[in-house]
């Protein structure tokens, strides 16, 4: 795992960034102590899923209100 000083972020940032979406950890120090990390985003899944809360909002009860004109009234 590489270190970096926080002057060393500063002044070579578009260097680290690179080196951290390549797939490097780098630990960001301050006076010699680990304060951050910088690596690459990790990959997501493309789709969400969601079944239960898909479930939960089929099984809510339907209102017959407006929602906008609830809202109208209570401002």
């Amino acid at each position: 795992m590489k270190t970096a000083s926080i002057r060393d972020l500063h002044i070579r940032t578009s260097e680290l960034v690179s080196e951290a979406s390549d797939g490097a950890v780098i630990v960001i120090e301050r006076r010699g102590e680990p304060v951050a990390e910088l690596r690459p985003i990790s990959k997501r899944p493309s789709r969400l899923q969601m079944p239960a809360l898909t479930d939960l909002w089929r099984r809510l009860p339907s209102v017959a209100t407006d929602s906008g004109r609830i809202l109208e009234e209570d401002r």
